[in-house]
């Protein structure tokens, strides 16, 4: 076969594999969807992908299965998404913890951060400081005073989650006498808490955590947030506290895919994820949970949100000199 030949050959198939890439995107999605939650069913990204299931089926065209695989801070359901086609078949309902924080903190992820691409946030949610309900604290610059006296222990679902990042940064900014205690989720961490084993926590204020405080049975007493909540205007916001600029975490919950998708199937997941959102049954569910929903954003918009948020938790855990484990 001549040289002549061979590229002809060659190119003929590119062309195929173009326009057969194109019509696939054209036509998404033709099958079933599945949405990959890295952890158990009952937990927060659970409930999170289960109250957009049935309206992202329908602005989809096609049903989305919700399927779950917990297991190394996430990273399993992570990686059995990058371990199939990049074409929007599966797709994750992913978080910092999994995305960018286990391929730093753990030394058995091979997938770096870069690897996804997200293409919807679904809620995002303020974390609040709390601590053991016989602290003899009851703000901000009284905790500070009394770690000066005492070594404050925190807890945390592990090391390199978010919790321990906003934990050992809470640290250094106060230069407070600290402890990380990890666990192994965050019934146990809120259990000792409540029992005095330990002394504080920073966790997402959603589920049950507003009843705690409620309760009487911890204390809270700050929000990493710059505003003050509407429903809790005397929590005081840590990042418009002088020396804590910056210290804004707001945790959020989204739906990413694997960065080689095509373009236009990324574009149509991004628009029906939005539209899904509109109902208001999908916005009651979640923001009765305590969480909020973001402002809808384009890929454009998203793309630039990820990569700065990479860009942090990496600087963040670069401060703390965060070894993998």
């Amino acid at each position: 076969m001549s040289l002549l030949n061979i590229h002809r050959r060659a190119l003929a198939v590119l062309a195929l594999s173009v326009l057969a890439t194109l019509a696939q995107a054209q036509t998404y999605p033709t099958k079933m969807v599945t949405m990959m939650v890295p952890y158990p069913a009952g937990g927060g990204s659970d409930f999170s992908a289960r109250q957009i299931q049935n309206e992202l089926s329908k602005q989809l065209g096609q049903q989305v299965m919700v399927d779950n695989l917990g297991g190394a801070s996430g990273a399993l359901g992570v990686q059995k998404v990058l371990s199939s086609p990049a074409d929007g078949y599966e797709i994750l309902l992913g978080s910092p913890m999994e995305m960018v924080l286990a391929p730093i903190a753990l030394n058995a992820v091979k997938y770096k951060p870069e690897d996804m691409r997200l293409v919807g946030q679904l809620v995002t949610t303020t974390m609040v400081l709390l601590t053991r309900k016989d602290m003899p604290a009851n703000n901000i610059n009284e905790l500070v005073e009394y770690s000066k006296t005492k070594e404050l222990s925190y807890g945390s679902v592990g090391p390199g989650s978010l919790y321990h990042l906003v934990g050992e940064r809470f640290t250094q900014l106060t230069n407070a006498k600290t402890l990380h205690v990890p666990y192994k989720g965050m019934a146990p961490v809120l259990s000792d808490l409540m029992g005095g084993q330990i002394d504080m926590v920073f966790v997402p204020f959603v589920g049950n955590v507003p009843s705690l405080i409620q309760e009487g049975k911890v204390k809270a007493l700050g929000i990493t947030a710059k505003q003050p909540l509407a429903a809790y205007p005397k929590l005081d916001p840590l990042a418009a506290r002088k020396g804590f600029e910056g210290f804004e975490f707001d945790l959020w919950a989204g739906i990413a895919v694997a960065k080689n998708t095509p373009n236009d199937v990324v574009n149509k997941l991004n628009k029906a994820i939005a539209a899904s959102l509109l109902n208001p049954d999908v916005r009651k569910a979640y923001e009765s949970t305590g969480n909020s929903l973001p402002k809808p954003m384009t890929q454009a918009e998203l793309d630039k949100l990820y990569v700065s948020e990479i860009a942090r938790y990496q600087a963040i855990a670069k401060s703390i000199n965060l070894q993998p484990q």
